[in-house]
């Protein structure tokens, strides 16, 4: 009758060279399933030569009984077993120790049952009679394989309670935010693209940073684009890059965002206002994995992992045609949804005292704390603008104090300016401006919007943004004196 062993390996710290056969004692246990006492006595005078504690058992259900109690490095285990089936107590091992690698041993190669304990885990498959040299390499790789993994795994934990830490010391320690951190440790270490839902200024880039951060990509970069900022015309470029040629004014190469992104992260923030020819084009680099530039002749392969983030009600732009559905689909694998500061007030203590801390160093006020006046004022207001806009009123309010605490009285003051709670009134005839004025005004605000987005996609470079904008450089020069811009304010 042919007889089967199943081999199972546990985690244990091997200090041994190539050559080296004997294992440190006390390092490493080892569990025998097997009721067949010849095989056992074989493999325990093995493997207590390399130093290893040997339990033995002669069924299946006492083999789970000593994996239980005795918590062994390493089980042996018989395919035939009087009482159990080796493939059912394997799986009973793996819910008991699921870090457990394998390595089948049997009489026979048999592919259906190579496939089977492979499912269920196998490492390796190995035939009788086994040489007792080759049984020690596999054994002493399943353990090496082990402790990586092991390490891999408490790396990845303590990874997780760091972007949990960020997260609180960022955001704050409500449970929404807890929430959050949960969701950034379940999807950090996935393929998939995540989509990031919230109002504008819930702090959604932070929730992607945190994501990028507890990845595997940590160590490579993490580039964000704001779809909303950049004019349409420049988009592509921007996204994909260009050849030199590719277009009047393309004097040299340009990498694209996904370019710098690679073996990284590519964060694009308000994907909703992407235009659709570019939606199908951003579609095909997420399908195929390949960029290709304006005016290159060929693709090339693209290791990026993105992150999308959105204010809009995508459905509904779906519904009503202003985004693609199946871009939808493909950025909305893992959807995180970053809820607004007025459903989080919890926070608020900490999200002010964190603001008031980076304002004075910014400011170089020396402010030591906030009033409890000033913060319950805080906390009754509805926060359209979210954390954004906490910042900027906490902002504000430490520019105007002379004193060493934040009082009401400094927030107050901040709060009834028109900038943070009252709605810009729609230009009328109160305002004193005929139609004609009120056009050139608002043409001139437009024309200062397009300079500003179009310096920092070129990164502050006046010739390339002249060329851009199709006008010449003494032009430009000219009007960014006129709006009071510098283009090395643009260069990070």
């Amino acid at each position: 009758m042919t007889r089967q062993i199943l081999v199972v390996f546990w985690r244990v710290r091997p200090d041994y060279g190539a050559d080296t056969m004997v294992m440190p004692p006390d390092t490493a246990s080892l569990l025998v399933i097997d009721d067949d006492r010849g095989v056992s006595t074989l493999i325990e005078r093995v493997f207590r030569r390399e130093g290893f504690r040997v339990w033995l058992a002669e069924s299946g259900e006492a083999g789970l009984d000593l994996a239980a109690t005795e918590r062994p490095n390493v089980a042996i285990l018989d395919f035939s077993l009087p009482d159990i089936d080796g493939l059912q107590v394997l799986e009973r091992l793996k819910r008991l120790r699921p870090g457990l690698p394998v390595v089948m041993l049997t009489g026979s190669l048999d592919l259906k049952t190579a496939v089977a304990a492979t499912r269920l885990g196998a490492h390796e498959y190995l035939t009788k009679p086994f040489n007792s040299e080759e049984l020690i390499v596999t054994v002493r790789r399943a353990l090496e394989s082990g402790r990586l993994r092991d390490e891999v795994e408490a790396l990845r934990r303590e990874v997780d309670r760091t972007a949990g830490a960020r997260l609180a010391a960022q955001m704050g320690s409500s449970p929404e935010v807890q929430r959050i951190a949960a969701e950034v440790a379940t999807v950090a270490s996935s393929p998939f693209t995540v989509l990031i839902v919230g109002e504008t200024g819930t702090g959604k880039e932070l929730v992607a940073q945190a994501i990028h951060q507890a990845s595997d990509r940590r160590t490579r970069p993490f580039v964000a684009l704001d779809c909303g900022a950049i004019p349409e015309a420049l988009l592509e470029s921007e996204l994909f890059g260009y050849e030199r040629g590719a277009f009047t004014g393309a004097e040299r190469r340009k990498e694209g965002r996904l370019g710098v992104a690679e073996g990284g992260t590519c964060f694009l923030d308000e994907v909703g206002n992407l235009p659709m020819s570019l939606q199908a084009k951003l579609l095909r680099a997420l399908e195929s994995r390949e960029v290709q530039a304006l005016g290159a002749t060929a693709a090339r392969r693209l290791d990026v992992r993105f992150i999308a983030a959105t204010n809009d009600d995508l459905p509904q732009k779906v519904a009503s045609g202003q985004f693609r559905a199946d871009l939808y689909f493909r950025l909305a694998q893992y959807t995180i949804r970053v809820p607004p500061l007025r459903s989080r007030l919890s926070d608020l203590k900490h999200l002010a005292e964190r603001c008031i801390e980076e304002a004075s160093l910014e400011l170089r006020r020396p402010i030591q704390a906030i009033l409890p006046g000033a913060l319950a004022l805080l906390q009754r207001q509805p926060w359209p603008g979210n954390v954004r806009q906490l910042r900027n009123v906490l902002r504000q309010a430490v520019l105007r104090t002379t004193d060493l605490v934040i009082r009401d009285s400094a927030i107050e003051a901040v709060l009834e300016g028109p900038a943070d709670l009252e709605p810009v009134a729609p230009p009328t005839a109160a305002h004193g401006r005929s139609l004609r004025e009120t056009a050139e005004r608002a043409a001139r605000d437009a024309e200062q919007q397009l300079i500003m987005a179009t310096l920092r996609a070129t990164r502050g470079n006046k010739s390339q943004a002249a060329r851009l904008l199709q006008t010449d450089y003494k032009t430009l020069h000219v009007k960014m004196k006129a709006f009071g811009l510098r283009g090395r304010d643009f260069d990070d």
